[in-house]
């Protein structure tokens, strides 16, 4: 099982939904970098259970300890190991899902691979674990900030209430300003009804996030492997529901000829520039300068709490009916985790860029 991300600055993760403890270790990551241990738990807060009425009803403090790498509140650029301890586990609720492979979950294929699964929320395929990430992420901020690189996500669609796809029309001081987490607040009026509708309905709906990065300076990424949006496209792709990811224009742009696409030079002041951003500021898997901006579509979540015909391990056909706590949408809580992602990649190339350039 592989369970580390990235290539310099890397992230390994460890823990189960029902275990003791979500936690990881970052390695790669410079040192002399100022730790903001409060900016740390706030990305956690914004990632935690229970924070309003359109999440799931798990009570979670999610508090990190870090255990390693730091000395006075400064990375030491030696491994940063961390902790988050589980302590609202209900895994009775569980009980009756401990031979039956639950519809569109990770249940059948774990066990077709391991011989085994851990039943108790999904084990090792929970969300749960993506506290580790969002620790990464906020290692990654830290660092970003010193280079003047800033990522912000937001929700751009829930079911079909979708906003402009340009995000420029938006202040994004707004998008911390609803439990839906978009930055148009008429909209996101409309998305939380639309949560709770489907909620009280058993049912769950998905949607789209879209995630931009500014400040990013031309020359990351590589121009055959690794190229910068394959990168992030992966690390997107490894986040829990995600079904799709696209940048620039992707697939609105299809309608459209060359002539229209191409992002023309021009001479900004002495810098080269673009008039245009079509490309969603990388060109040849390589950032041009310009801002990257990406949308991610995430799937309705698989648990509903509603009767679903399913089979049990032994291939016996039976009605499910599920228990417990679940996010009737995953996208206000996968916000900050689709940052976090985006942070760690462009960090991570980066200090890749640096291995490379004379």
């Amino acid at each position: 099982m592989r369970n580390t991300f990235g290539h310099i600055f890397t992230l390994t993760t460890y823990g189960e939904s029902h275990g003791a403890a979500i936690g990881g270790v970052v390695d790669g990551m410079p040192a002399g970098i100022a730790v903001d241990m409060d900016f740390i738990q706030s990305e956690l807060d914004r990632r935690r259970p229970g924070q309003s009425r359109i999440t799931t009803g798990r009570q979670e403090g999610d508090r990190v300890e870090l255990l390693s790498g730091v000395f006075e509140g400064h990375t030491t650029g030696c491994p940063i190991g961390f902790m988050v301890r589980n302590t609202n586990q209900h895994s009775g609720d569980y009980e009756n899902v401990r031979n039956v492979f639950r519809p569109s979950h990770a249940d059948f294929t774990y066990t077709q691979k391991y011989g085994l699964r851990d039943h108790r929320g999904g084990g090792r395929s929970s969300a749960r674990e993506t506290i580790s990430r969002c620790v990464g992420g906020a290692l990654a901020k830290l660092a970003l900030r010193q280079l003047g690189i800033s990522v912000t996500a937001y929700t751009s669609q829930v079911g079909d209430i979708a906003i402009d796809r340009d995000y420029r029309q938006y202040d994004f001081s707004q998008i911390e300003q609803n439990p839906v987490r978009c930055p148009d607040s008429e909209a996101a009026e409309r998305m939380e009804r639309l949560i709770l509708d489907v909620k009280a309905d058993g049912d769950t709906i998905g949607g789209v996030i879209t995630c931009v990065v500014r400040g990013c300076p031309a020359g990351l990424g590589e121009p055959a492997f690794s190229k910068l949006h394959a990168d992030l496209g992966c690390a997107m792709l490894g986040i829990n529901a995600v079904k799709g990811f696209e940048y620039g224009e992707g697939f609105s742009g299809v309608g459209q000829r060359g002539s229209e696409q191409n992002d023309i030079f021009f001479n900004d002041g002495g810098r080269i520039s673009t008039r245009t951003n079509h490309s969603g500021g990388i060109q040849g898997g390589i950032s041009n300068g310009q801002d990257i901006y990406f949308r991610v579509l995430f799937k309705p979540v698989a648990t509903q709490l509603r009767p679903q015909p399913t089979v049990t391990r032994e291939g016996e056909e039976i009605s499910l009916e599920v228990k417990g706590r679940h996010d009737p949408c995953v996208l206000p809580r996968a916000v900050p985790v689709v940052e976090a992602m985006a942070a760690m990649t462009v960090l991570d190339h980066y200090l890749l860029n640096k291995t490379v350039t004379l």
